[in-house]
């Protein structure tokens, strides 16, 4: 279909030509039609592109997908997944890598800009003064990339990948991006070699729902099949061992564990950073009643530990009992540590009804929690805010969710000190971020 005609109402197959001017949370690019605004997906700030809209039921936006790039920008490079790349159909483009054609360091840039736009508008935030270059320049150095990514070209990184199944056919392979559609590839370029050795990618494999493909630090590389109309996760009662630096884990194959290789140890790393800072200045306090929401296998509480010393009491909260059995054989060696399976807002609303005692070793400890890619919410940060605890180590997966958790725990009193953010998804626009705040 040739250009929309000016001021015409946009419809699904139209194609347009866009100047594309910012980029917004969730991997797409920032473009206006006649005064509506296009969302962009397989573009870059500053290009000029004709995109096909894909979605057009909104008043306020479109969606759209690039088919050419008429003006390029300079950080664009052929895509690191050949099925994901602009040349393909938008229909028959891989899902999961919607960063693969932008250079590494302006990844990170974009990434920096999605975090400081939603901290300065949904917490009240401001980052760095709105001065062009040098605001750029700052932002360019908050998102901090792992070890070896930039060596690598940020790919061979996944050790968890999932696949799935077309339900008709059989084939296996990713979904389009905003899509089920599955699309057949012939690699997968962000996983590890370990997960690409044993990927069934063009077999066909029918009865099957999805394929998980996990290669541990200190296991073998295993698949994991989930069959059609079954309800239990594939691989949740396994057990497999996974390794941060010499530390050495126990988890569910099926479960949660990051998936970049170097991901567990550079969160732990900075949990463990921001927990020393604090006891450095006298703010941590070991025997008081410290908290790990969201705990997963430990991780993190094993982190407080690390900083802390031996006499730390924590108890870590879970509401997958499989992880908390592994966080309890986890932290094992920790005499105070507690595991705990439950939901984390039915925790604090059993603390809350504490008895003075307890509710003062509260007061006196440190929170530190990772909650799902929605956030904390506003139940879980009033209940917080009224434990009141001397420090909250907040790590988010969506820069959104942590924003507005930001904006209640400083309306509640407390003050945001420290933030930093890393990029263990590259290729992606996801990222996570570590803010620490102390109670006024």
């Amino acid at each position: 279909m040739s250009a929309a005609a000016h001021s015409a109402p946009l419809a699904v197959g139209d194609t347009i030509e866009l100047e594309v001017t910012g980029i917004a949370h969730g991997g797409v690019s920032v473009a206006r039609h006649d005064g509506r605004v296009v969302f962009v997906a397989d573009a870059i700030p500053g290009e000029r592109v004709r995109a096909r809209i894909t979605e057009a039921r909104k008043k306020s936006f479109a969606r759209a997908a690039v088919v050419e790039v008429l003006q390029d920008s300079p950080d664009r490079r052929a895509h690191v997944w050949a099925e994901a790349d602009v040349s393909r159909d938008p229909d028959h483009r891989a899902g999961g890598a919607e960063f693969g054609h932008i250079a590494l360091e302006r990844q990170r840039s974009l990434k920096a800009e999605v975090l400081a736009d939603a901290m300065r508008r949904f917490g009240g935030v401001e980052l760095a003064a709105e001065d062009g270059d040098e605001l750029a320049g700052l932002l360019a150095e908050l998102v901090e990339p792992a070890p070896g990514d930039d060596a690598s070209g940020g790919t061979g990184y996944r050790t968890r990948v999932r696949l799935h199944v077309d339900p008709e056919t059989g084939t296996v392979g990713p979904y389009a991006a905003r899509s089920r559609r599955v699309i057949p590839v012939s690699s997968l370029p962000l996983a590890s070699a370990e997960v690409n050795m044993i990927a069934p990618l063009g077999d066909a494999m029918p009865g099957v729902a999805t394929v998980d493909l996990v290669a541990p630090a200190a296991d073998d590389p295993r698949m994991l099949l989930g069959l059609v109309g079954e309800k239990t996760r594939a691989g949740a009662g396994d057990t497999i061992r996974e390794l941060v630096e010499d530390r050495g884990f126990l988890v569910r194959a099926g479960g949660f564990w990051q998936v970049h290789r170097d991901a567990p140890a550079v969160l732990f790393t900075a949990v463990r950073d921001a927990i020393a800072e604090l006891v450095d200045d006298d703010r941590f306090d070991p025997a008081a009643g410290n908290l790990d929401l969201y705990g997963g296998a430990g991780l993190l509480a094993a982190a407080m530990a690390e900083a802390a010393g031996p006499g730390l009491k924590v108890t870590t909260v879970e509401s997958e009992a499989g992880a908390t059995d592994d966080a309890a054989e986890n932290l094992s060696g920790l005499v105070g540590a507690l595991a705990l399976t439950a939901r984390v807002d039915r925790h604090l609303a059993e603390l809350l009804r504490a008895a003075q005692p307890v509710r003062d070793r509260l007061r006196r400890g440190t929170v530190v929690l990772d909650p799902p890619r929605s956030g904390a919410g506003g139940g879980v940060t009033a209940q917080l805010a009224e434990l009141s605890p001397a420090n909250i180590v907040y790590v988010a997966c969506d820069p959104v969710a942590l924003a507005r958790d930001t904006k209640s725990l400083r309306e509640a009193g407390y003050e945001l000190t420290g933030l930093r953010a890393f990029d263990i998804f590259p290729h992606t626009h996801h990222f996570e971020s570590l803010a620490v705040f102390q109670r006024a």
